[in-house]
């Protein structure tokens, strides 16, 4: 096996990123130093003209190949694999500076090909699967989703009800995915589906890389109250897959979910971090200091947001301390979904009749995306009960919630 390479230290990796950054992308502005200058879009799911949603996926496949074919795509991948074996406490690193430039938004798909596919093919596939995805995927050459929700199975993964029958040397795969972010605009889909319906509910679930192309795939839209269409409903209809689309071994879909859905409650912990200058400019402009309601309201909103901030250092001492991530990163995803919730009480309270009425002031009214998206990420990845649950069983030790 190949060795990781020596890592420079952090403070000259994090030099070398900015070399490379300032050689491809200008500096962004900090927009709460000019309030009015750049878009004031605080949204949390896009709301876009399809082909104004299609020409910003394709800038932002554009600079992940860019960011790929210099090297700093596979930061924390082995080195077996083309990666460079530095710490995930590197990768994390990249990703902060990357912050600092105006390089193109890229929407929720990306974090689901390039995070969290990749680790989970990496982990289970065969040494074909690794060859035939993870650097389509790291490149964002082919995008892929998450089939995993169901109408009657919610957060309830392991009540999924989508069928996978063997047939020979195939697989007939037959039900319904739901709130699957990404789907119009990938070309694959890992589905997690029931293949032995006489066992435990988490032992008798397998998975599959599901080409969105093949016939019996159908995927319709479905329109959020934020307006866009980030999310769709994707059914099988009796869709063949040879064995070689299985992924892991028969049985194994729980583990092959959990690993994925590991990486997601890592990757997601920093929704909603651009509205945070925007909330202390849109502070500022109003003169929150000057009114004792809005001056507590907006402190316990930037002390909620340390917190987390700082709950995050503690999850990126452990990775640089080469500890895998485990069950803490439920703390991060909750708290980062319930400071959403904190970050949309606060502009209402700030903004009153001005958040529901566009009057055409700039960082006014695009607020109301900010708060009609918030919601959906209670739910997403896992709802807010669910992390409670890992935390409390898996945290602290509690007794496990009755079945």
């Amino acid at each position: 096996m190949l060795q990781p390479k020596t890592p420079p230290t952090l403070e000259a990796f994090r030099a070398d990123a900015q070399r490379w950054l300032r050689s491809v992308a200008k500096p962004r502005k900090v927009h709460d130093s000019a309030w009015g200058e750049g878009s004031d879009s605080v949204a949390l799911f896009d709301n876009l003209d399809h082909d104004v949603e299609v020409e910003m996926i394709e800038a932002g496949k554009a600079w992940e190949r860019a960011r790929f074919d210099a090297g700093w795509g596979t930061i924390s991948w082995p080195v077996e694999d083309g990666g460079l074996g530095y710490p995930a406490i590197y990768s994390r690193a990249f990703d902060e500076e990357e912050r600092n430039f105006d390089v193109p938004r890229r929407s929720e798909i990306f974090e689901v090909t390039r995070k969290l596919i990749p680790p989970t093919i990496l982990k289970w596939g065969t040494e074909a699967q690794k060859a035939r995805w993870n650097r389509a995927f790291l490149r964002t050459d082919e995008m892929c989703c998450q089939l995993f929700s169901e109408p009657g199975a919610g957060s309830d993964l392991a009540g999924v009800t989508t069928k996978a029958i063997r047939d020979g040397d195939q697989w007939v795969l037959t039900g319904q995915k739901v709130w699957t972010s990404g789907a119009r605009f990938s070309q694959w889909g890992l589905a997690v589906c029931r293949t032995d319906p006489t066992v435990a509910k988490h032992a008798g679930l397998t998975t599959f890389m599901v080409p969105l192309d093949a016939p019996g795939v159908t995927v319709r839209p479905i329109r959020q109250m934020s307006g866009g269409s980030s999310f769709s409903e994707v059914f099988l209809d009796d869709v063949r897959l040879g064995d070689e689309y299985r992924l892991g071994p028969e049985g194994s879909g729980w583990g092959v979910a959990l690993t994925t859905l590991s990486a997601e409650r890592i990757a997601s912990n920093d929704l909603g971090a651009d509205a945070v200058p925007k909330m202390l400019a849109l502070a500022k402009r109003v003169g929150a200091g000057s009114s004792p309601l809005l001056r507590h309201a907006a402190v316990s909103w930037w002390s909620h947001i340390r917190i987390h901030e700082l709950n995050e250092h503690r999850v990126a001492a452990s990775l640089e301390a080469g500890e895998e991530p485990g069950p803490e990163g439920s703390i991060g995803r909750l708290y980062c979904t319930q400071n959403l919730t904190r970050t949309s009480e606060l502009a209402a309270l700030i903004l009153g009749p001005r958040l529901v009425a566009d009057v055409g002031e700039w960082g006014t009214y695009a607020w109301t995306e900010q708060v009609l998206g918030a919601p959906g990420y209670r739910i997403a990845g896992g709802s807010q009960e669910i992390q409670r649950n890992i935390i409390a069983e898996r945290v602290l030790g509690l007794p496990k919630e009755p079945k």
